[in-house]
């Protein structure tokens, strides 16, 4: 590929004023719209198994609605065997849809000055100096071009076009980069469905390819996962700290609550995504320990109690009259019932009933000397829309939904079940979802032989209040420090921000931190080396450091505790987390 001052198509276009990628980061930015990014994850994932041009269709719709775009279209780049390297227009949307195929030079196009400088770039009126546009017979008010990474070089690029005044800006850029790397993956995994066709004549060579493919779409659920974190942090840190600060105002509180449902729900979609992951790398473990079965019915409720009254459902739970001990991962058990409950509420009509049982034995029947746990039983009934017959058999499958859960909007990624089912299933256990059909309802019994005799207290509520602390907040992610920043300033904290390790390095001149918050992987210098350099200033030597990490499955290796620090953290970190690093 020839230098950027090399290409007569980069230079043509910068002399000419076409290229004015400046002024994304200059424009207003407008607010993202949780509630169809999540609408679009949900039909992208779903699409991940239909044929390839459905898939990129879907691609190119989703990039027309979520840009509000007049065009959108993917530019795939190919080479015959006689012919030079081209761009094809294989998939499009809008205005430009019937231009299906059209071929597009490789260096003198919008595409190709893309690929060249090697990231996104806006273009004003771009059909005035690229004369491939000329079947486009609406004037291009603007056009954004996002490349589409591969490897060992990328597959193309994903546009979308303006022919009216709407006019593009940075959160256009972030939608558009995330659906290209979408696109990657999905051309990724064709190519490697298609590749394992080609052995198909060697049943072990072919199997090997198969599960190349089912490799390469989970990584990419996890990786995809994991982009959806860095947004979500500091969208979610600001909702807190909103709330707060609009504290007295309730036409204010009602807008931010509202924001706040479709953030939780969009981090409930991107844990499933995450815990399929952690169940795929073998990284979705339990940590026994001894505590109450009621509290953790009772921490699970509260996940759904203000869902079920928003629907004004009947919502009745029997426990135990006596306090039961049970040896379980308290915090995966809560996961597994609010789960189900979950499930409950979103699929039971409003004013519908809800019934949760809980039966276990007495601990104080148990005989001392006998240590065999005794089954738990919970058993869940709602009067919701049931369980067809032929899709009754495959509820605990990955990504599994039935039609009728597809149309709700809180449908969800059809992955809670099969993670519920991992989960009981690492505590030894069993469980059953048994209906009679769509509308009658459905009854889901969990089976857990975690009781025992062993007595234990009620857990203490849990507390934010903290003494007040010197905190450097490390992350090139701008707008994940500035929201956790606000969160904890107006928590009573002192809070210093910085971008890169070596910003971090000149504040810690000057400012002495009780507790550092360093991303690990940072351009330049990453965290590891941050941490080393700032364990050799002696006024650091009882900083507390916190490696935040935003791969799920990733393990708190030995460089990480070589590099001096105390704790790991899952970006976004919770203010749980935080709390508990905060008490030390």
């Amino acid at each position: 590929m020839p230098r950027m001052s090399d290409s007569d198509a980069v230079n043509r276009v910068q002399c000419a004023s076409t290229l004015v990628t400046d002024k994304l980061d200059a424009r207003r930015r407008r607010a993202p719209d949780f509630a169809a990014e999540n609408e679009a994850l949900h039909g992208l994932a779903q699409a991940l198994n239909a044929p390839d041009g459905v898939m990129l269709q879907t691609l190119v719709d989703t990039a027309l609605k979520l840009c509000n775009a007049g065009s959108a279209g993917i530019s795939l780049r190919e080479r015959g065997a006689s012919s030079p390297l081209t761009f094809r227009w294989v998939a499009l949307a809008g205005h430009c849809a019937g231009l299906v195929g059209h071929l597009l030079p490789s260096d003198n196009s919008p595409a190709g000055v893309t690929l060249q400088l090697g990231s996104p770039q806006l273009f004003a009126f771009p059909n005035r100096q690229f004369d491939c546009l000329a079947p486009v017979t609406l004037d291009v008010t603007e056009e954004l071009v996002v490349p589409v990474p591969g490897t060992p070089e990328p597959w193309g690029a994903l546009w979308v076009m303006s022919h009216d005044e709407r006019q593009f800006d940075s959160e256009h850029r972030r939608v558009l980069t995330s659906l290209a790397n979408f696109t990657c993956a999905a051309l990724t995994i064709k190519q490697a469905k298609a590749d394992a066709e080609t052995r198909a004549e060697e049943a072990e060579a072919a199997r090997n390819a198969l599960a190349a493919v089912e490799t390469h779409q989970v990584d990419f659920i996890a990786t995809l996962g994991h982009e959806l974190r860095n947004p979500l942090g500091p969208i979610d840190t600001a909702l807190a700290a909103a709330q707060k600060l609009a504290a007295g105002s309730p036409s204010v509180l009602s807008a931010l609550a509202l924001a706040n449902r479709q953030v939780q729900q969009l981090k409930r979609l991107v844990s499933d995504l995450l815990d399929a992951s952690r169940i795929r790398h073998g990284k979705l473990s339990v940590r026994p320990a001894y505590g109450l079965l009621g509290d953790i019915v009772k921490d699970a409720m509260a996940a759904v109690t203000d869902e079920a009254e928003r629907r004004q459902q009947q919502l009745q739970v029997t426990l135990p009259q006596y306090p039961v001990t049970v040896l379980a991962d308290a915090a995966r058990l809560t996961q597994v019932v609010s789960n189900l409950l979950s499930n409950a509420v979103k699929y039971t009509p409003s004013g519908g009933e809800i019934r949760l049982r809980v039966d276990a034995p007495d601990p104080n029947t148990i005989p001392a000397h006998d240590s065999t746990p005794r089954d738990a039983t919970i058993v869940l009934r709602d009067n919701g829309i049931g369980i067809a017959p032929n899709v009754l058999p495959h509820v605990f499958d990955m990504f599994a939904q039935s039609p009728s859960a597809r149309t709700r909007s809180e449908g969800g990624l059809g992955v809670g079940l099969s993670v519920v089912r991992y989960l009981v299933n690492a505590h030894r256990g069993e469980i059953a979802v048994v209906s009679e059909g769509e509308g009658k309802g459905t009854e889901v019994t969990v089976r857990l032989p975690i009781v025992c005799r062993n007595q234990v207290d009620h857990a203490a509520a849990t507390t934010h209040g903290l003494p007040p602390a010197r905190i450097l907040l490390v992350d090139d992610n701008a707008d994940a420090t500035e929201a956790l920043a606000m969160l904890l300033t107006l928590d009573g904290h002192e809070v210093r921000r910085a971008q890169s390790g070596p910003e971090a390095l000149s504040i810690v001149e000057s400012f002495t931190p009780d507790i550092a918050l360093i991303d690990i992987n940072m351009p330049g210098m990453d965290g590891r080396e941050l941490a080393l350099r700032l364990r050799e200033h002696a006024q650091c030597s009882s900083t507390r450091l916190v490696a935040l990490t935003g791969y799920a499955w990733t393990t708190f290796d030995s460089a990480a505790v070589e590099s001096g620090f105390d704790h790991r953290l899952i970006k976004p970190p919770s203010l749980e987390d935080l709390a508990y690093v905060l008490r030390g």
